[in-house]
Order: structure tokens, then sequence, then C-alpha cells
């Protein structure tokens, strides 16, 4: 709890300003200049009070007000300066800080986003990196320049009046307390507000992103309501957080102007009695309010800087993470797939569910160009095979190899640069359909995607799109039916030319002339490459090599359709069902 209410989590952005370096010290430098050009016009004021206001001294106050006049003009170079410096600064750190947050995220495995809401990280990249954003481009500043004013001041005020002065150090720290009291309250209760603003975030990205699911079953109503929840417990934290900083900022001035007037008292005493000039009192008076406004600023930003460091907090958490799925110190050459895959007594459960295993003990051998088909009822381990070969997990125990070398010996990269994935719901994402099709491929010239995409039965209904292959096609292809985004797939699946291909029912959403044209496409395709099949509809993998019947986690039978249908059991039930 201690280091929450610390600014301790802001040393993090330390890495991110650093290469910014001669920015700060700019920033730096134009801030003291401005300060000093602050603090040296009490000291005029009072030499003009004492000595500038006679006729025999005319020439000296036109000095003194053309030097002032030259002050403003330091003090505004040196205040614009800054300004611009630390808001560039400020800009600056905020975009590396996003990516850097953004391409850690990326690199995450599976596990993170089975028990992370996506709406949270995302609440996490804009309002906490807005926050950070206040306080470096701005908050910070001015807590800075406060701090030199009121550091200026005081020594001003030492030297302009010592016993005066006495009476202020003395009564500091019944000013600070109080301040650092409150402050703290008000960090906690900023931490509170961003977690309740991330919670409502993550329920409307929910909802967003089932929007059809949502209206189908006429939940409107339901989600609004659970939105409007979130939304008042998210208020009702904000309404303690602002009440509590209203009371910091009172309570500061209160104190702060409520010494300086006692001072004054004190030194108004003292010009009377003859041991205090005029114009030390009133040089003495201006430093006085420049240290109490000082004050009150570093109070003012003071809740800034601690939502901040809360936000950098909960970024540097996400920073510090580490993924599971990770490169090996020294990786293995990649393989070139002569040999095949081989799993040995592979066993694995899902995080999320410890108790009940996903694979128990499967043993298969896939040679090279061989395709395979899994069969098998919901929930038999089909999928999880398919994650499992593209490193998402790693098996609890047994080991899979590519070429006899075990998958947690490659790079990931060079792992997942092996494979072409067709899954059974098809990814869309809001860009054109040629950056969609060369998403595998980027690398790919605008013919390759057009052969490809022509292959996959997909180039007609493109090209009658208003801009052909350049049209945008909506936040997860919302302009395309659902037969129209699987062909999208199939054909970001063959530009991508992979050595090994996973097919999870990729013609499922395709109607029959579309499936038929497909099939022949990719039967091409398989031709010479290892291929396996996900299928629930089992003619589509009847002229496969070998057929994997899977329950349980387990493989029951394995052989050519005919034979498994001679053997009876799973398969031939599973015939009996569709072909009936």
């Amino acid at each position: 709890m201690t280091e929450r209410r610390s600014v301790k989590p802001l040393a993090a952005l330390l890495p991110f300003l650093r290469p910014y370096s001669g920015l700060v010290v700019a920033a730096i430098c134009f801030l003291l200049l401005a300060a000093t050009a602050s603090l040296s016009l009490p000291s005029a004021v009072g030499q003009m009070i004492d000595h500038g206001f006679s006729a025999a001294n005319a020439a000296f106050v036109d000095r003194y007000f053309v030097a002032l006049l030259l002050v403003a003009v330091v003090l505004a170079i040196g205040t614009a300066a800054r300004f611009y410096f630390v808001t560039r600064i400020g800009e600056l750190v905020m975009a590396d800080l996003r990516r850097a947050v953004y391409d850690h995220l990326l690199r995450q495995d599976l596990k993170f986003f089975e028990t992370t809401r996506s709406g949270e990280l995302i609440s996490r990249l804009s309002t906490d990196t807005e926050l950070i954003q206040t306080v470096v481009g701005s908050s910070a500043s001015v807590a800075l320049r406060s701090l030199v004013m009121l550091v200026g001041a005081m020594i001003m005020l030492v030297i302009t009046s010592p016993k005066l002065s006495m009476l202020i150090v003395i009564g500091i720290p019944a000013v600070i307390a109080p301040i650092l009291l409150f402050g703290r309250r008000v960090e906690k209760l900023s931490r509170e507000s961003q977690d309740r603003i991330a919670d409502s975030s993550a329920i409307a990205g929910e909802t967003f992103n089932a929007m059809h699911t949502v209206q189908a079953n006429v939940a409107e109503a339901r989600e609004s309501q659970r939105f409007g929840d979130a939304v008042r417990r998210t208020l009702a934290t904000a309404k303690r957080r602002i009440r509590m900083r209203a009371m910091l900022t009172a309570v500061a001035i209160l104190l702060v102007f409520g010494a300086v007037v006692v001072v004054l008292w004190i030194g108004a005493k003292a010009v009377l009695a003859g041991t205090l000039s005029g114009g030390e009192l009133g040089q003495f008076v201006l430093y006085a309010v420049i240290a109490a406004g000082s004050v009150g600023a570093v109070s003012e930003v003071w809740g800034d800087v601690q939502r901040a460091s809360g936000a950098m907090g909960r970024l540097a958490e996400l920073l510090e993470m580490r993924a599971s799925i990770a490169d090996p110190p020294a990786p293995a050459v990649a393989p070139s797939l002569r040999d095949g895959i081989v799993f040995s007594g592979v066993r694995f459960h899902y995080p999320s569910r410890p108790d009940k295993a996903a694979l128990d003990g499967i043993d298969l051998n896939i040679a090279r160009g061989e395709t395979v088909a899994l069969v098998g009822p919901s929930g038999a381990g089909k999928s999880t095979l398919f994650q499992l070969l593209l490193r998402f997990y790693d098996p609890q125990s047994g080991r899979i190899a590519i070429d006899g070398v075990d998958l947690r010996e490659l790079r990931v990269e060079d792992l997942r640069g092996l494979f072409a994935l067709v899954p059974q719901d098809p990814v869309i994402f809001g860009t054109t359909a040629l950056a969609n099709i060369a998403y595998g491929r980027p690398s790919a010239t605008r013919e390759e995607v057009i052969a490809a995409a022509r292959a996959a039965e997909a180039l007609e209904f493109l090209e009658a799109l208003p801009e052909g292959l350049d049209t945008y096609l909506g936040e997860r292809g919302v302009r395309l039916s659902g037969g129209q985004q699987q062909r999208i797939v199939i054909a970001r699946a063959l530009l991508r030319d992979a050595s090994i291909l996973l097919l999870d029912e990729a013609t499922s959403a395709l109607d029959a002339q579309s499936e038929r044209a497909v099939q022949q496409a990719l039967e091409r395709l398989m031709q010479g490459r290892t291929t396996l099949v996900i299928a629930h509809r089992l003619a589509t993998v009847r002229k496969a090599d070998r057929i994997i019947v899977l329950d349980g986690g387990r493989i029951v039978a394995s052989g050519t359709h005919d034979e498994l249908l001679a053997q009876g059991g799973l398969y031939a039930e599973l015939a009996r069902l569709q072909f009936a």
C-alpha cells in the first residue's frame, strides 16, 4: 500500500525520457530562466519603494521600469519555450509508452488473454496513458516550476528578513502535514476511479464485440443497465475523489495564506518600529505570495501526479509480465519438414480448466506430405492439437517434435512460419481486402494476391466491390457475408504457401458450389504438403490419407474412411448420423 501512495512508479518513465534528454535539459533551462525572471520582480519592486519615488530619482525610476519590461520579455520567452519543450516531451514519451505496452501485449501468450479482458487493456492504453501524458506534458512542469519558485522565494525571504522567514520555516510542517495526509487519500481514490473506468470500458468492449448476440436476444436494455451500473459506480468513486481533492485545495490555501497573514502582521509592526523598511516589507510580501502560490500549485497538481503514478504502476505491471511461451536461449535451426511431426505422450489441460485434461496421452506420427483428418465430438481435443502445434501453449507433459526437434527448442517466429492456418471462425481486419489477404505475407505482390483470391473463389465478389481489392471491408469484415469472409481467410492461407496446412473446418461457411471449387483449390495446394484437417462434416475428409478419431482427449481410432466404417465404434456412429 505504501508503494501505491508514493510516486515511485513514475520512475518507470525514466527509460522513456532518456532518448529525449536533450529536450528535457532544454525544458529545465528555460524553466530556470523563467523562474529567475519571476523571482527578480519582488526585489525590483522593493528597491523602487525604498529609493525610486522622489523627483531626485526620476532617472532611477525610468531605468527600473525598463528593467522590468526586459524581465517581462525574458519571462515570456522562458515560459513559452518551457511550454513547447515540455508538451513535446509529453507527446513523444506517451507515443513511445503506448507502442511499448502494445508491442509487449502482442507477445503475451493466450493464457494471459484468457484471464484478462480486452476492454481493460484498451483502457490502460488510453485512459492511463492520457493521465501520464497530463503529468509529463504539463503537471510535472508546473510542479517543478513551483518547487523552484518555492525554493527561490524561501532563499529571498531569508535574505530580506531572517526573523520573519524563520516564522515561515517554523510554520511549514504545520502546512505540509495536512496536505500530505489528504494527498494520500486522493491517490487511493484516484486509483479506485481508474479501476472503475477500466471496468466500464471492459463491459462496453465486450458488448460491442457481441452486438449480434445482444440484439438477437433483445438484451439492449439489460446491457444498458449493466453499463449504467458500472458508470454509476465510476461516478460515485469520482465524486469521492473530487470532494477529497477540493478539500485538499481548500486546506492548502487556508493554511498557506493564513500563515502569510500572520507573518505580515508581525512585519507591519516591525516597519512601525523602524526595524524594517517599507520596501523590504513589500519585497517580503511578494516573495511570501510567490512561496504561498507555489505551495498551492504543488498541492493542485499533486493529485494529478498521484493519479499518474497509479496509472504508471498499472502499465509497469503489464510491462513486467513475462509470457510463458518464449524463445529458448539458444534456438535450434528451423526444420525443413523432411521427416514429419511426432506427438509423444502429450498431456495438456488449459490453465483456466486445470481439473480436466484437454489431451490425455496423445501419441501420433504425421509423415511429410500426409493429409491427416481429425474428427470427433466437440471438446474431444481437435483444436487443442492445433494450438499446441502453433505453440500457443506448451504441454504439461510429453513432447511435440518436427524433424526430431522439440518445438520448445525453436524460435516461436520460425516455428509459426511453418504453418498456414484457416480457422473455423474467419478473422477479418478493419482494412482493405488486399491487406487482409496479404496479412500472412505482407511482401506479396498485387498479382500474387489476385492469384490467391482467384484460387479461393474470392476474386469475383471482390472485384464487384466499389473499389475492388482496395475496398475497406469494415470492422470484423461487416461488409462481407460469412462465406465471403471464409474465402478471404482461405486466400490468405493460400498466399502464405507454408509447409504445413492447418484447416479447421475451412469450408464450413461455404455454399455447395463454392465449397466444391475451394475444395479443389485446397486439394491442389495440399499436394506435396503436410496437412491437418479438423472436420465435423465427414464428407470433407473422406479422401484423407488417414483419419484420427478423438474422444475425451484421447485417440480412440485411426485409419481410412472405409477402414473406420468397417471397425464400427465412434466414427461409424458419427458417419451413420451424418450420412443418414
